[in-house]
């Protein structure tokens, strides 16, 4: 409320109390035990006088604080309310990055980028070796921030590059002659396709195109409560473990194009989420077929 609007408080008109005596009662002849009534006249005997009454007045209390306000001591709420009064933000929103200083960094691996610094966080995309990120130049554990879509994202620090990996010219492949992965029927019969996701499907024909000795793979096993049964994994047999290396190998350089999520070999796990740590050692589950010495599993989007 405003200075010109406040209203100070009313003065009453002193009140006069008038304070009288206690009457007093007759006293009891010795030996009565009758009460005393009052019969609502005033003993004149008793009643004190009007001459020797007190007066007392009630002066309702001056203000706590009389003293001048100054230009210093007067706020405006709406200064105060300044902050307070803006739009108010989205927790749940992912906020446009301001406009802010960065430099250009080059990919030298393909890299995840997440939503925080670590892996704790939330996967959006992989980017390309040799592509080119701008980063602000925090790093918070190994983890840079970078802008990418126009929010802040981050990367592992690690695979980041002041200059550009030199492009591979070397155009020769182990593939088909245009240079890419085999989409063909495989020649030793595709019967394995049945319920596989298109991810799979490309994961078998790639593999037997490049890896004809090997003719025994499995996919769908229905009721399995992991990615066999839903389409999206294939065992892949081989003869030798170093045919096994060889398509771990294959399948891990050509996963974006495959859709691959995760590969699973000889004890050992590689995962998208995971790539900068590499393959990682798994626990032992007893046997050379749980511990996938005697195939390579493959797991796809």
């Amino acid at each position: 409320m405003s200075a010109g609007r406040h209203r100070g408080a009313k003065r009453r008109k002193p009140r006069r109390l008038l304070i009288l005596g206690a009457l007093t009662a007759a006293a009891l002849t010795a030996g009565d035990a009758s009460g005393v009534i009052w019969s609502g006249e005033p003993d004149s005997s008793t009643t004190p006088s009007a001459e020797s009454a007190e007066e007392y007045s009630v002066v309702a209390p001056s203000s706590p604080d009389t003293r001048t306000r100054t230009d210093d001591d007067r706020v405006s709420r709406s200064d105060e309310r300044a902050e307070l009064d803006s739009e108010p933000l989205d927790a749940g929103a992912t906020h446009v990055a301001p406009a802010i200083a960065t430099k250009p960094r080059f990919l030298t691996e393909d890299l995840n980028v997440w939503t925080g610094p670590g892996e704790d966080n939330t996967l959006l995309t992989v980017l390309d070796e040799g592509a080119k990120i701008q980063a602000t130049g925090r790093v918070v554990d190994g983890w840079a921030e970078v802008v990418y879509n126009d929010k802040l994202r981050w990367v592992n620090a690690e695979y980041l590059s002041t200059e550009k990996p030199e492009e591979d010219t070397d155009t020769d492949t182990d593939t088909d002659p245009s240079g890419g992965l085999s989409d063909a029927p495989c020649a030793s019969g595709s019967e394995v396709e049945d319920g596989l996701v298109a991810n799979g499907i490309a994961v078998h024909r790639a593999v037997c195109a490049e890896f004809p000795e090997v003719t025994t793979y499995y996919g769908l096993r229905p009721g399995d409560d992991g990615e066999h049964g839903t389409g999206q994994a294939i065992d892949i047999m081989i003869p030798d473990s170093a045919t096994g290396d060889a398509i771990a190998d294959f399948v891990q350089d050509n996963y974006q194009a495959l859709g691959v999520s995760e590969i699973l070999w000889s004890q050992h796990i590689w995962t998208v989420e995971r790539m900068s740590e590499g393959w990682r050692w798994m626990e032992d589950r007893g046997s050379d077929t749980a511990n996938h010495y005697d195939h390579v599993h493959v797991t796809v989007y």
